[in-house]
């Protein structure tokens, strides 16, 4: 077993093996390795999974902190274990996961229309509710059209790829969420990422880039872990001088930036700079599924060499219905967006008077940084023996060495709730020493 001092030190989820691997001609049934067959040569595919130790290593010490059962809805309060705890961890920005509007959207929609889809948009999975609200959506962002993904995570994967091809360029910040990652490395053109929201860098990656070539500059606008705002303006400028289309992945950004929650190029007035504006529905929008916003051109190209729009089921009927419902209510009740920033701001100022370091923090995402991987662990731990449910995020997630709790705040928290968990906050900080 390693120390945890030792442990602190590795990547927990891309950490390498910690004991010798399991010797590969062990047959007995019962301790074969995963794959190993008798009498035949070992399945060495599997060896990274015979050899990964982080994740038990981390169970050992008590201190797993994933895949944590509820057995409540998501609300500002939580149930665990039987015990009630604080959500701090919640993305549901706007607290709309459990309001009962949008609960009597679901049923009606899976009365009227079943539980499935059962297939994809382009063959038999599109409903006039799909139309509904993508037609809702562009009205939202300003977009002449909108097209809908069963995930977030596919919007980027399938948008990127399609639209990325030989000799082109796609370009981004090293921050930037895993499914640009993915649907950058699924294109055919070339990967280029710059230094977090440094545009000197931008400006230098695409100054030695053929003009003529095609460029795509993906930024998310607010970072899912620094909880921090590309500085738009600037991304745009370049953008015209050299050439490339923007595109913008407002998942964290809709229902908390812009007018009416429209998001970051609501936000700085410049949504006729950005060509592709998409988002999420798994936060503010208390559902699931994702959304691509541009012209009508690009959209219908998207609806015909997007694969993964393609080749998956469309949304569900309830999830769609969700949406529409989350959507009226955030148009209808904009105290909800004053109220969140209004529960960040009281957070954001308490943490900062404890002495914890938030970044660049400038949304409802505050990290409080322990910069240590065992540290991180123990913290979340104890915060929810305390009755105080928060994130921890370790590498990949952040860089080595910039391990934090990612606390989000939801426009239903109290003061009151605030209040305690800032007390819980600093209590257990100071205990660990992280202050």
């Amino acid at each position: 077993m390693q120390t945890l001092k030792q442990l602190g030190k590795q990547s927990f989820l891309t950490s390498g093996p910690s004991f010798p691997p399991a010797p590969a001609n062990v047959i007995n049934h019962r301790k074969r390795p995963l794959g190993a067959r008798s009498g035949l040569l070992p399945l060495t595919l599997f060896n990274k999974v015979r050899n990964y130790r982080a994740a038990a290593e981390v169970r050992a010490l008590g201190l797993y902190p994933y895949f944590r059962t509820i057995s409540s809805a998501q609300d500002s309060e939580v149930t665990i274990k039987g015990k009630k705890v604080l959500m701090l961890g919640s993305n549901s920005y706007l607290g709309l996961t459990n309001h009962p509007k949008i609960k009597e959207a679901a049923k009606a929609a899976v009365e009227k229309y079943g539980t499935g889809c059962a297939g994809s948009r382009f063959l038999n999975g599109t409903l006039d509710i799909h139309l509904e609200l993508e037609q809702a959506l562009a009205r939202l962002v300003k977009k002449e059209a909108v097209l809908l993904y069963s995930t977030g995570f596919q919007v980027n994967l399938g948008v990127i790829s399609a639209l990325v091809g030989k000799g082109e360029y796609v370009l981004a910040d090293k921050c930037d969420h895993a499914s640009i990652v993915e649907g950058c490395q699924a294109s055919q053109g070339e990967f280029v990422r710059f230094g977090h929201k440094d545009m000197a860098a931008l400006e230098n990656r695409l100054r030695n880039i053929d003009p003529q070539a095609g460029k795509l500059i993906v930024v998310d606008g607010v970072f899912s872990m620094e909880g921090d705002i590309i500085q738009l303006p600037e991304v745009c400028r370049l953008a015209e001088q050299y050439g490339a289309a923007v595109m913008v992945d407002d998942a964290h950004a809709i229902g908390v930036l812009g007018e009416s929650g429209a998001g970051t190029s609501s936000h700085f007035g410049l949504t006729d700079q950005v060509q592709l504006s998409m988002g999420t529905f798994s936060k503010s929008l208390a559902s699931l599924g994702g959304f691509i916003a541009s012209d009508a051109a690009t959209i219908d190209y998207l609806k015909h060499h997007s694969r993964p729009l393609i080749f998956s089921a469309s949304m569900s009927p309830a999830n769609t219905a969700t949406v529409l419902a989350a959507l009226q209510i955030m148009l209808s009740e904009p105290e909800r967006i004053a109220q969140l920033w209004r529960n960040t701001e009281r957070m954001h100022q308490g943490l900062i008077s404890l002495g914890f370091d938030l970044g660049n923090s400038e949304t409802p995402i505050l990290p409080v940084y322990c910069r240590d991987l065992v540290a991180t662990f123990k913290f979340c731990k104890l915060l929810e023996e305390a009755g105080v449910f928060v994130n921890p995020v370790v590498s990949p997630g952040v860089p080595p060495g910039q391990e934090m709790i990612r606390i989000s705040l939801m426009a239903t928290h109290t003061d009151r709730q605030i209040d305690f968990a800032l007390d819980k906050i600093g209590k257990i900080g100071k205990k660990l020493g992280l202050l």
